[in-house]
């Protein structure tokens, strides 16, 4: 599909956004393992979710949708039946590494596959520490899907993660609830916790002290009602956006607020925009809140190390703000840019290359100036969610009409995209 933008006037009104995808896999895997019925609200409209639900039900898992609401009829922990055929990840990163950790503590073989992109995804970062819980995991060249798991009983780990990642943390945690004993997890760097407030709220065993994380295996787990916040990571888009065109101030409403997540609202406080919370709630214990967002110039910054992890995801349409600011972004430590569903890394360098932005691409990040010219360009997301996004936003403050190949990809998140962004520029 290609997409045709405009030049926006403005943005104006108020937005609400789709559910946080992190947090409605998660809740949708945990629900499947537990006891009675769990009824999730605002459950994600990306296609990536909706493959976690596929994948619950090929489990032997009822599962019935009603608009956004979920209700999942869970079996408790040793519920889950073997499936008939290979269970299907589609594009979502997600879905096959947390997945793995549940699949690889079943009395049975499974297989799990996903689409052209997914296929060239690493796996060896879940795979080495499941080998270490007593898994067997075959791959294609010993690191790529599709993935073969014989799965058999566990024992406990206290594993420290080489590298900062929430997938690989959530997959060593949701074996841990098949494992005698406590698993143990160490973070270098605090990376978002969905994983452990949503083991709470259905009733795991857990503390956390600093960066470790200990929970007791084999707990019960219990049906819950819960409501999942609109995608902080989604609200980014809109929020680059109204920062770029004149005129602009949007409301989100229902954001979440997790401190791990934050970071976004924390840095872009930081470089001057004008961004600021209203009305803040909790809900299945996370935060959530409305968001107001103006046009302002923006300085320019840093992104590297810590706060790269925390904005891994906003990045490259962080890259977009930093040809606008005052003086450029830097961006180091983002090598994890790389084995994405493209290398954001080089598609963000090829896009802005077509609207004539100057970058400097290094291994590990990118040098943006400042004070750049947006002009109007034909972009290609390369069947990248956030790519395609990012573009588009770019498009907004460009000289004249764009396009952008692909677009379609943006349904991997976010669906209503291209729905709500028109709406918000009408």
């Amino acid at each position: 599909m290609q997409q045709t933008i405009r030049p926006a006037r403005c943005l104006s009104g108020s937005l609400v956004l789709p559910g946080d995808k992190s947090i409605s896999h998660r809740y949708a895997m945990l629900a499947s393992l537990a006891e009675g019925v769990s009824k999730i609200s605002n459950y994600s409209t990306g296609a990536d979710c909706h493959s976690t639900l596929g994948c619950v039900q090929a489990l032997g898992i009822g599962v019935e949708e009603a608009g956004t609401t979920v209700t999942v009829h869970g079996q408790g922990l040793h519920g889950w039946r073997e499936p008939a055929g290979v269970l299907d990840a589609g594009n979502s990163g997600s879905t096959i590494r947390m997945m793995a950790g549940l699949l690889a503590a079943q009395p049975f073989t499974s297989r799990i596959a996903g689409d052209e992109s997914l296929s060239r995804r690493p796996m060896d970062r879940v795979m080495k520490p499941l080998a270490q819980m007593g898994a067997r995991i075959e791959a294609r060249d010993n690191r790529f899907p599709p993935l073969t798991i014989h799965g058999g009983p566990l024992h406990s780990i206290d594993y420290t993660l080489p590298v900062p990642s929430a997938q690989v943390k959530t997959c060593v945690l949701f074996a841990g609830l098949f494992a005698d004993g406590e698993t143990i997890v160490r973070e270098p760097i605090r990376s978002r916790d969905h994983t452990e407030i949503a083991l709470r709220e259905f009733g795991a065993d857990l503390k956390v002290i600093q960066r470790v994380i200990t929970m007791q295996g084999r707990p019960t787990l219990t049906g819950r009602e819960l409501i999942v916040p609109s995608d902080l990571s989604s609200a980014a888009f809109f929020l680059v956006a109204a920062l770029l065109v004149p005129g602009s101030k949007l409301v989100i409403q229902n954001v979440g607020l997790n401190p791990t997540r934050s970071a976004l609202l924390d840095f872009l406080l930081s470089i001057g925009a004008s961004v600021s919370i209203e009305r803040i709630e909790s809900s299945g214990g996370e935060p959530i809140g409305d968001i107001v967002v103006k046009h302002a110039p923006v300085r320019g910054g840093v992104i590297e190390g810590e706060l790269t992890a925390a904005l891994i995801d906003e990045i490259p349409v962080l890259a977009v703000l930093g040809a606008a600011s005052e003086t450029g972004f830097v961006i180091r430590d983002a090598q994890e840019l790389r084995i994405k569903e493209t290398d954001r890394i080089a598609t963000v360098a090829d896009n802005f290359a077509r609207m004539g932005i100057a970058v400097e691409v290094t291994p590990d990040g990118m040098r943006v100036p400042g004070k750049q010219k947006f002009r109007a360009a034909a972009f290609d997301s390369f069947g990248d969610h956030r790519i395609a996004m990012a573009f588009a936003v770019a498009a907004l403050a460009a000289d004249g009409e764009s396009t952008i190949d692909n677009a379609d990809a943006a349904s991997v998140s976010f669906p209503e995209f291209w729905n709500i962004l028109e709406r918000a520029t009408s």
